[in-house]
């Protein structure tokens, strides 16, 4: 059996590099706190609280003096105001290509634009990026776009990990809601990697898994991508979900994984594809 790992498979730099970040916060100051999970994978948050990098739920939780760190998909703006307010040390770990999309609303709404993000509501993301402005509309598929009252000048902006077909729909439709729309494609770089390597495993393996949590809104999105094109697909959280009849008769499987999940993780994974069939042999694609 042939294992074909995605090359761009797992953390993108800016999911990496927050969590990064939180290591060696945590190493430096001894305990830090996080307004929420950094990523949404609870293997991550697991060994970063044991490493010390402790998760509340507002600011009245973080004792008095201690590092806070604002986590990779953005934080809002009244979070910002709230923390600066107080004299601690904030460690910020947003994406740069999140700031990249807070930037880009700005822009919008100075021309006079209405704000349309489209996006997961109350995603941590989403939430983020509509706080740039003052009553930005997110939008999440096409029935809501038709719902949606016509205007005349939108600025609009998509969640950095949405899907090209789900946002091509919705914009199809916006335009001809908006007499005036300014479009910019704010899906970020690692996810359409990501997500093109998918599609052509999954046209090209006999079975196709996919890694990463339940929380993750970008790895269920992968997973909805390879069983739209393969009906062998799956979602697995960690090894020991991998069900052996799932590669009864299978020559090749494709391997990928949502933005959030470790490397640990993946090699575990391969790991226990060896098992199930000892004549495996892994290859990289893309």
């Amino acid at each position: 059996m042939k294992i074909f790992l995605a090359k761009d498979a797992g953390y993108c730099f800016g999911v990496r590099d927050a969590v990064n970040l939180a290591y060696e916060s945590a190493e430096k100051y001894g305990e830090i706190y996080m307004l929420g999970d950094i990523v949404h994978n609870e293997n991550v948050i697991n060994d970063l609280n044991q490493a010390g990098a402790k998760v509340v739920g507002s600011l009245d939780e973080v004792p008095d003096g201690k590092p806070i760190l604002f986590r990779a998909h953005g934080t809002p703006e009244e979070t910002w105001e709230d923390v600066e307010t107080k004299t601690v040390n904030i460690i910020d770990a947003t994406c740069p290509l999140v700031k990249e999309i807070h930037d880009e609303v700005k822009k919008l709404s100075n021309e006079g634009r209405k704000i349309i993000i489209i996006g997961d509501h109350n995603h941590d993301e989403v939430v983020g990026i509509a706080s740039q402005v003052s009553d930005a509309i997110v939008i999440s598929n096409t029935n809501e776009a038709t719902k949606l009252r016509k205007m005349k000048r939108a600025g609009v902006v998509t969640q950095s990990t949405q899907t090209i077909e789900n946002v091509q729909a919705i914009v199809n439709i916006l335009m001809t809601k908006v007499y005036d729309l300014n479009f910019v494609n704010t899906i970020c770089f690692p996810t359409k990697r990501n997500q093109n390597q998918i599609k052509e495993l999954a046209k090209q393996c006999d079975v196709m898994i996919v890694i990463g949590s339940f929380k993750s809104a970008n790895s269920k999105r992968l997973t909805l991508l390879a069983q739209e094109i393969n009906n062998k697909s799956f979602q697995v959280t960690c090894a020991d979900e991998l069900e052996p009849k799932w590669f009864d008769g299978a020559k090749t499987v494709g391997l990928s994984a949502g933005a959030s999940t470790p490397d640990n993780i993946i090699n575990d994974v391969l790991k226990k594809l060896k098992r199930i069939n000892k004549n495996s042999k892994e290859m990289i694609y893309g």
